[in-house]
């Protein structure tokens, strides 16, 4: 199957590994080339890896190298199968898009947004073709973790969502079918993970690290800060927002100022090499 992939960031790079590891077409859209540089450099970089831990043969690493290719030109999605949304959260952006891809695709092809927070219905509400919109939202990072929620819209048809479900699990993933709700099943959980921890720190009750160290002790793999480092600081805001604003501004689901002040100064995590915590060039933790 080939599969379009609109955006080359740590997401869309992350899936496309998915894809290409298991057997898969993908095709990756992104304006910037330093994007597409960087995807290409990580999907590389996990390939290469998957080979030193004896995951994949050489030979069938070599064989998921020559499975993806890069392009600038939305018109080359058309004769996808399936095309995955992985753009910035920003409904204005993802809007654009999707009204680009309609006059590309051929009728008979899925198209799917990795929304984190918003709604289904409410981004296939101007499109032509809502039966075959749906969201399929991955979880950083992508190529690992087996989770993947596909969210039916109210207009989106049966097949669609069985199709999609038989996509994830040919990605060797484990598919939820999740209603159309604000944050879907995870990130409504997750608002309180992220938000009860920034607001112990902002009170002073405890540190960066302390929190961190407390989760990870009670058998989180990683704290909330250390968390958010890797999704992007950035992104993790956006997505409370947008959960908050859909609930109405329920009180629980408030972003943090503290939050806030770390994406004013651009300190977004691993991505920029540093937010909650300071970074190398190869994304790992350095001192302060």
């Amino acid at each position: 199957m080939l599969i379009g992939i609109c955006g080359a960031g740590t997401m869309g790079a992350g899936i496309a590994v998915a894809a290409i590891q298991n057997g898969h077409d993908a095709l990756l859209f992104d304006i910037q080339q330093t994007s597409r540089e960087r995807g290409e450099a990580f999907i590389n970089k996990q390939i290469e890896k998957a080979v030193a831990r004896k995951i994949m043969t050489r030979e069938a690493a070599d064989a998921a190298l020559a499975r993806y290719a890069f392009t600038d030109k939305l018109e080359d999605f058309s004769k996808c199968e399936v095309v995955i949304e992985a753009v910035v959260e920003r409904r204005d952006v993802k809007d654009q898009l999707f009204a680009k891809l309609e006059e590309i695709l051929p009728e008979t092809a899925i198209l799917a947004t990795n929304t984190s927070s918003i709604s289904i219905a409410s981004l296939a509400a101007e499109l032509k073709h809502p039966s075959r919109f749906i969201g399929m939202h991955f979880f950083n990072p992508a190529h690992i973790m087996k989770l993947v929620e596909v969210i039916r819209g109210p207009k989106t048809s049966p097949e669609v969502v069985e199709t999609t479900v038989a996509l994830a699990k040919s990605l060797r993933k484990s598919p939820a079918v999740a209603a159309d709700v604000p944050g879907f099943i995870v990130n409504r959980v997750a608002r309180n993970f992220y938000n009860e921890a920034q607001r112990i720190c902002t009170e002073n009750t405890a540190t960066i690290e302390q929190v961190d160290n407390i989760m990870k002790n009670a058998g989180f793999r990683m704290g909330p800060f250390e968390l958010m480092d890797l999704i992007g600081v950035d992104t993790n805001l956006e997505v409370t927002k947008s959960v908050w604003a859909q609930y109405f501004n329920e009180p629980r689901f408030q972003p943090s100022l503290m939050q806030q002040q770390y994406v004013d100064a651009k300190m977004w995590g691993r991505k920029t090499g540093e937010g909650f915590y300071k970074y190398d060039q190869d994304g790992n933790k350095v001192e302060r």
